[in-house]
């Protein structure tokens, strides 16, 4: 069964932006019901009443009793316009449903018993691939969230959505067994590695420079000393040439 919200509504008879605004500046939210065989219905809500049921989960998942001036009307919030930048709501839409009315919505999965699963108490790690599954019922049948048990599931497990029962009345939009989550091995381990891997080669390639940069030193240093070499020989052979002229 759905979770039931109140609202209290003012009906209102101006339309347009500028009826609007003027809601607004009142700290009212301009609001519609409409529903096949119903005529449109323009109503207004207390701002902070509205911002109270957005803080709540499952707004479009709620049924909604909304009490106009004493005359309550069951209906579904389908659309919410927020304002771009405070986020404050500008206006809402509602549908009003009857017992044959079916609506596809969209419902949040949750897991439990994760300490009673095998694989994650050895390290592994839930995967979740599906977290809001699309459903086909009434109003009145919209499950708050979809419940999968994970006592047991070891690394490698697959959970689809055949895992769990259905509410009476609720039907899924396709006949695909489809995957939901899975538990997969922990990645931790094989990150480090690598890491410990890259250090190493970086340590190698450190201690190769700083081996070319000795052999740089020891070239520069054994062609200073052939350069020295070279001017004390030019200096000698200078030397002898001057004496010898002398001698003569």
């Amino acid at each position: 069964m759905a979770e039931v919200s109140d609202f209290t509504a003012q009906s209102r008879d101006a339309s347009g932006k500028g009826a609007a605004r003027s809601l607004r500046r009142e700290g009212r939210v301009p609001a519609i019901i409409y529903g096949k065989e119903v005529e449109p219905v323009l109503i207004s809500l207390d701002g902070k009443e509205v911002a109270n049921q957005m803080n709540q989960p499952g707004l479009f998942t709620r049924v909604v009793e909304v009490n106009i001036d004493g005359d309550k009307r069951r209906v579904l919030a389908r659309e919410l316009q927020l304002h771009p930048v405070t986020d404050r709501a500008l206006h809402m839409d509602f549908l009003q449903f009857g017992a044959d009315t079916r609506i596809t919505v969209e419902v949040p999965v949750e897991f439990i018993n994760e300490e009673e699963s095998i694989g994650l108490a050895r390290g592994g790690v839930l995967n979740i691939v599906r977290r809001v599954i699309e459903l086909i019922c009434s109003p009145e049948d919209i499950p708050q969230a979809l419940v999968f048990d994970l006592t047991g599931l070891d690394i490698g497990a697959t959970i689809h959505i055949s895992a769990i029962e259905l509410p009476g009345g609720v039907s899924l939009l396709t006949d695909r067994d489809f995957t939901v989550a899975t538990v997969a091995a922990p990645t931790i381990l094989e990150v480090e590695e690598e890491e410990e891997e890259e250090g190493e080669e970086g340590e190698e390639g450190l201690e190769g420079e700083e081996g070319e940069e000795g052999e740089e030193g020891e070239e520069g240093e054994e062609g200073e000393k052939g350069e020295e070499a070279a001017e004390g020989g030019e200096e000698d052979s200078k030397g002898k040439g001057k004496g010898k002229g002398r001698e003569r």
